[in-house]
């Protein structure tokens, strides 16, 4: 349907300021995978996720409070379509992160649509591919370090395969909106001892902003949709009960986006084929169009103070 003068949606203006071969300010590319999350028994779907993805951001507006530092960034987000998956897992990771290395190595953001969260760790290849260390803050109910079995991994091991690369270049890892009845206490103690646990209770708007401090050393941001409570989010591999409330979440993503050390994110676990009246796509898609305007405040030099309130 066309679009009334006055009145974009995303769909209109992603990119339309990049000369070809240009540079983008901003690259989105999905991982259409879920391979990992049958393999770690969650419920299959995610692999639907960047589509949806897609469809619920162009129906959103540009910022109406900061319309021209936003679309400044918009305009210059260039869409690289999907990795070719062929359901060999280590394979695709390793192609998702070939795929990435070259954009790691800008000063620029690059935002991942998965996909189960075998995603992160395609998406940490990128960093070693680039040769580049990194520090690595998940958002999620789940510490996501269980062990792979015969070396084969899953939706539930990508971060301890990425801490124990033999690159050695994850060099920490934090993890926050931990739920004590969702993580294994030994897998608690293994994330703790290579960076940081935030249980859910202790995530607030007026702590995120640490979470993100890194000095001299590129920020790889996860964003599992599972750490969102289930009444908002219900569309993921693994619902949850009692989680995280969604401006909390989205504070988590323009937090992101404005942090200078931050250089990549990825939003996981949207299943599609469980989702209610496109509910938990929507707040994806939130969470990209967050990542964008904190990507503009950072470049126009403002941005909001940090919060200090819960």
């Amino acid at each position: 349907m066309p679009v009334p003068a006055g009145d974009p949606r995303l769909r209109d203006v992603l990119g339309r300021a990049l000369a070809p071969g240009a540079p983008a300010l901003v690259s989105l590319i999905g991982f259409p995978s879920d391979e990992g999350v049958r393999r770690n028994h969650g419920r299959p779907g995610a692999a639907a996720g960047p589509a949806a993805i897609r469809q619920a951001l162009g129906r959103l507006t540009p910022d109406a409070e900061g319309t021209a530092a936003f679309l400044y960034v918009a305009e210059r987000t260039a869409d690289l379509g999907d990795v070719e998956v062929s359901g060999d897992l280590e394979r695709d990771q390793v192609r998702l992160g070939d795929r990435l290395a070259p954009l790691l190595a800008r000063d620029r953001m690059v935002i991942v649509l998965g996909g189960g969260h075998e995603t992160a760790y395609g998406h940490f290849l990128g960093y070693a591919a680039a040769h580049t260390p990194v520090r690595i803050v998940n958002w999620d109910a789940h510490c996501d370090v269980r062990e792979p079995v015969d070396g084969r991994g899953t939706s539930g091991t990508p971060f301890r395969q990425a801490l124990e690369h033999p690159s050695g270049l994850a060099r920490e890892y934090c993890v926050a909106g931990v739920q004590p009845h969702s993580a294994a206490a030994a897998h608690v103690a293994f994330a703790a001892s290579r960076g940081a646990v935030v249980w859910r209770r202790d995530v607030t708007r007026a702590t995120i902003v640490n979470l993100y401090a890194a000095e001299d050393m590129a920020v790889m941001a996860s964003f599992d949709l599972d750490a969102i409570d289930r009444a908002h989010a219900p569309g993921v591999s693994a619902p949850n009960a009692s989680g995280l409330p969604v401006d909390v979440w989205l504070e988590a993503a323009y937090r992101a986006g404005a942090a200078p050390h931050v250089r990549s994110a990825d939003i996981v676990e949207l299943n599609p084929s469980v989702d209610r009246d496109g509910q938990t796509a929507a707040i994806a898609a939130l969470t990209v169009w967050y990542l964008l305007k904190g990507m503009s405040d950072r470049i126009a030099g403002v941005g909001r103070p940090p919060a200090t309130a819960t």
